[in-house]
């Protein structure tokens, strides 16, 4: 029955169906083979509700709504500046500066895509205008942009507590090292690119001088509140003030004060419309959620993951290999699947696998976020791609083969994340 099961979702996947659509014809499949199963479609039905009805998930949308408002705002081009008067003038400033402002937009939007769209509608053509190549900044943009899934907070850490029953906190806490360090990473990549290809230092320096002109208290002043979004929301977090879904609703709050009342560059009468689009965003993967945990339920009473931990267990024989070959598996993946479904779906599974081998529970989920981070600018169907592409007026295809060097400084910390528990738990005290 588990076999058939399998086979079924992979069969759909194959012939083009929705993954939500594979997953719940799948799910329902044991129930029809034999009518004493106990997984009818009341105990779905009850599977599906009861997963959904967590107040943890209420700060997806939340998070969605408050990034749209934030890129209306206009918050991406306002970091630029701050993070350009100040390194602008060094080696591979202006790049490094578009991977800080990735970094911070993250913390704001908790999306890669939409870190892409904001911060790549902003930077690509200030960097164009500086002399750099055109596809060059576009997958500095397209890379840099998965830090919205890495850095806190992020939507697949949410998705990734929803459907594991990890504490979404901790996975906030444990994504901070992870997120600077693949900053540092591309950032080190910028370095190496504008030392081999050089840098027109007079537009970037008469660039830099206008900025300084306006004087750096202005500038940081302009950028005061755009800067203040991740604090605020990161240190409700961490001090214990708010929970995430808390900090979810203060978030949308804030950013409409200052989208509409600090900055003025979006009316109050335009709330309803991103209200709209984030019910429209969030419900495919509301139904995709609740799709998969009732999936994972007829998994656990056909004791599939008992059954798939015993034999990666007996396959692998180290703990070394198994997380060998998770990133491995886990990068292809990211080719073809998005983030939402593979998180939903393999999430709960390999779990099991990883606690066997040693594996603290957070520590697997943020290398299984950061491996389909890798993912969203992998070749051929990473989502950022096809986000980043239109901007340069060329295909995902052409600028996919651009993104294979920043994306090797991406493996880079990958792999230390990967092997090295340190960054992903020293901040919760277990490293």
């Amino acid at each position: 029955m588990l076999g058939v099961m399998f086979g079924a979702f992979l069969v759909l996947m194959f012939l083009g169906i929705p993954i939500a659509g594979a997953m719940i014809t799948s799910t329902v499949l044991p129930t029809l083979m034999n009518a004493s199963f106990p997984g009818n479609v009341n105990f779905i039905m009850r599977a599906m509700v009861g997963g959904l009805d967590t107040i943890s998930i209420l700060a997806i949308p939340l998070f969605m709504l408050s990034g749209a408002i934030m890129a209306m705002g206009g918050i991406s081009g306002k970091l630029f500046d701050v993070f350009a008067v100040f390194i602008g003038k060094l080696k591979a400033g202006m790049p490094c500066a578009v991977v800080i402002t990735c970094l911070f937009y993250g913390a704001i939007s908790g999306s890669g895509p939409a870190t892409c769209a904001a911060v790549g509608a902003m930077c690509i053509p200030v960097l164009t205008e500086l002399g750099y190549p055109l596809l060059f900044s576009a997958a500095v943009v397209a890379t840099s942009a998965g830090l919205g899934v890495i850095i806190p907070p992020s939507i697949p850490f949410i998705m990734y507590g929803v459907t594991t029953g990890e504490s979404v906190g901790e996975m906030f806490t444990a994504g901070v090292i992870p997120g600077i360090l693949i900053a540092l990473c591309l950032m080190i990549y910028c370095i190496y690119f504008c030392i081999r290809h050089g840098e027109d230092k007079e537009k970037i320096n008469k660039r830099v001088n206008a900025l300084r002109e306006r004087g750096y208290l202005k500038v940081i002043l302009d950028g005061f509140w755009a800067l203040m979004a991740p604090v605020i929301i990161l240190g409700g977090i961490y001090s214990g003030i708010v929970t995430p879904t808390e900090a979810a609703c203060v978030s949308v709050f804030y950013a409409i004060i200052v989208s509409c009342f600090i900055y003025k560059t979006m009316k109050v009468s335009d709330i309803w419309a991103h209200l709209k689009a984030a019910v429209r965003s969030y419900a495919p993967i509301c139904l995709l959620i609740g799709f998969a945990i009732a999936f994972g339920r007829i998994l656990s009473l056909l004791k599939a993951p008992a059954l798939i931990s015993a034999f990666l267990t007996k396959t692998f024989s180290s703990r070394f290999m198994f997380l060998l070959a998770l990133d491995i598996v886990m990068f292809f993946i990211g080719m073809f699947m998005d983030t939402g479904s593979a998180i939903a779906i393999l999430g709960p599974i390999l779990l099991v696998t990883a606690k066997n081998f040693g594996i603290d529970g957070i520590q697997f989920g943020i290398i299984l976020v950061t491996n389909l981070a890798v993912g969203l600018v992998s070749p051929p169907v990473g989502l950022n791609l096809f986000v980043a592409a239109p901007m340069v007026k060329v295909s995902a295809g052409e600028l996919g083969k651009h993104v294979l060097a920043p994306m090797a400084f991406f493996i880079v910390a990958l792999l230390l994340i990967t092997f090295v528990p340190w960054f992903s738990l020293v901040l919760l005290g277990r490293a």
